[in-house]
């Protein structure tokens, strides 16, 4: 906790808890022989007294009250030592991610208002997994206390099944194959209630696993150098998961380890000047390294097939994920489900196609419709639909599904993907469900288009054939007047002087005479 002046930090100033958790017999051993000896026995009261101040089977907000009922509570004195000693518990809570506390300003009065925001301990399989908070332990209880404490959380296997190697059969049931839900009706006044009893702060929507590159605050700060100017920047990353779960979605859509995404939180223009980060400028540079990459890739591959080489290369890590993988982030309502297109009926069902649609991000996506590299134009035209358009995620997964999966969708070029975006653009289609309806009402409109055609043609063949019959009785109606021509008659004689008459006055024409 950084407090300049504590004045501006008294038993006066008012503060509220904020917590969307509940507490677990784990978590409680967690905070009693992990976290209680890193920051001692002081900073863990301090936790428990703030997690009091909402009931245990509630979450969400406590009531505003004055800071001196949490000095009364620790059996600190009403002085600045007391405020100071506050402050410096809180800022070991902060440390080891247990608290975030945020300073609010009120508009009217010259005033503060403090958020002491509780986080969860962190399970004992992620924090012997954290570096940094397993060093500290070591540091405090010695290496061999850390060893027991690891194995005081965990029941051993059995003799007889850790022995052997056993063949492993998931044969859990599906939801989908045990429940099905009514499609055609939803409750609209269910949903208008649940969101208006909905409590106004919601939790970050955090990504599932399989959104993310599985890349941790410690594996980024201990590959970044230490002399770099936004190292600061970067450490303030530290205990911030939304960002920390952006950065991760960047990384496992474009492909990047630990090294690239440190190589770009490096650049000039990562974070502004507040300390911010630049995720639309992030996004752009990763995009950059992905191409790069993907270039990188086909030259290695057209090098390797000449040289007889390309056999034995391992699959690229594109391919590598499994079709079948089902994301378990968001559902897809069974009445938004979309046909799963023939290049991919052999290797997911509709519950697994429509959730893979709704979840990954479109540069994974859409590998899954070609058997090798996705061609160059086709990934650049996305690109632009990604970054300029900036059309969501899901939205752009159902364009695709529109535009390379539909059987009948035969115009795969730039300017008909381009036409099509645009088109979602201005229908301000921006959610998986508006993207789905608008599939289904052109296909439909498509689908009326061919029928009217094939209903058009049959009766112009039907029309021309009764033109040919009646064209004996109706053609001299329909035709242009006729016009009159001079008829070829029998006249009279002409008699020997006539004749020579003529003659002369034809030699007389011609000049001969």
């Amino acid at each position: 906790m950084r407090i300049g002046n504590l004045h501006q930090f008294t038993e006066h100033h008012r503060y509220y808890v904020f917590r969307d958790f509940s507490l677990s017999a784990v978590d409680r051993k967690m905070l009693g022989i992990i976290y209680q000896p890193m920051i001692g026995a002081f900073a863990a009261a301090l936790y428990e007294l703030l997690f009091q101040q909402v009931a245990d089977d509630r979450i969400g907000y406590s009531r505003l009250e004055p800071q001196r009922k949490l000095l009364l509570g620790l059996g600190l004195e009403m002085n600045e030592q007391g405020r100071q000693g506050l402050a410096e518990q809180a800022s070991r809570l902060e440390a080891v991610g247990l608290l975030q506390v945020s300073r609010l300003g009120v508009p009217d009065h010259d005033d503060f208002i403090y958020e002491y925001e509780l986080a969860k301990p962190l399970a004992p399989d992620e924090f012997f997994r954290t570096p940094h908070l397993t060093l500290l332990l070591r540091d405090k209880v010695g290496k061999y206390a850390v060893i027991a404490l690891r194995e005081s959380f965990y029941e051993k296997e059995a003799d007889e099944l850790a022995g052997t190697e056993l063949m492993r059969e998931n044969i859990s049931v599906p939801f989908y194959e045990l429940f099905r839900l009514n499609a055609q009706s939803v409750d609209r006044e269910l949903e208008q209630a649940l969101t208006e009893v909905a409590p106004s702060r919601q939790p970050a929507a955090a990504r599932g696993s399989s959104e993310t590159a599985g890349i941790r605050y410690a594996d980024i700060i201990m590959r970044f150098p230490r002399n770099a100017s936004n190292r600061r920047h970067v450490e303030g990353l530290r205990g911030d998961e939304e960002r920390l779960a952006e950065l991760n979605y960047i990384a496992y859509k474009y492909g990047l380890t630990v090294v690239d995404l440190c190589r770009l939180l490096d650049e000039d223009e990562a974070f502004n000047a507040r300390g911010e980060l630049m995720l639309d400028e992030l996004q752009l540079r990763a995009n950059e390294l992905f191409r790069q990459g993907r270039k990188r890739e086909g030259d290695r591959q057209r090098l390797l097939g000449r040289s007889g080489a390309a056999d034995t290369e391992p699959e690229p890590a594109d391919g590598g994920a499994a079709a079948d993988d089902v994301p378990e982030e968001a559902a897809v309502q069974a009445e938004f489900y979309l046909d799963v297109p023939a290049q991919l009926a052999d290797r997911c069902d509709i519950h697994q196609y429509n959730m893979l649609m709704r979840n990954e991000p479109h540069t994974r996506f859409i590998t899954r419709f070609f058997p090798g590299a996705v061609p160059e134009w086709i990934m650049r035209v996305f690109e632009v639909v990604d970054l300029n358009y900036r059309l969501d995620g899901a939205v752009i997964n159902v364009l695709i599904h529109y535009v390379l999966g539909i059987n009948d969708a035969q115009r795969v070029t730039k300017t008909y993907i381009d036409a099509v975006a645009s088109n979602m653009l201005v229908k301000r289609i921006d959610t998986f469900e508006k993207a789905v309806r608008y599939v289904r009402e052109q296909v439909r409109l498509e689908a009326d288009k061919e029928r009217r055609s094939e209903n058009g043609g049959a009766a112009g063949g039907a029309g021309s054939r009764g033109a040919a019959a009646g064209s004996g009785r109706g053609r001299r109606s329909a035709a242009k007047p006729p016009i009159s021509i001079i008829q070829d008659a029998p006249g009279a004689a002409v008699s020997p002087e006539k004749l020579e008459e003529l003659r002369k006055l034809a030699r007389k024409l011609d000049g001969k005479s």
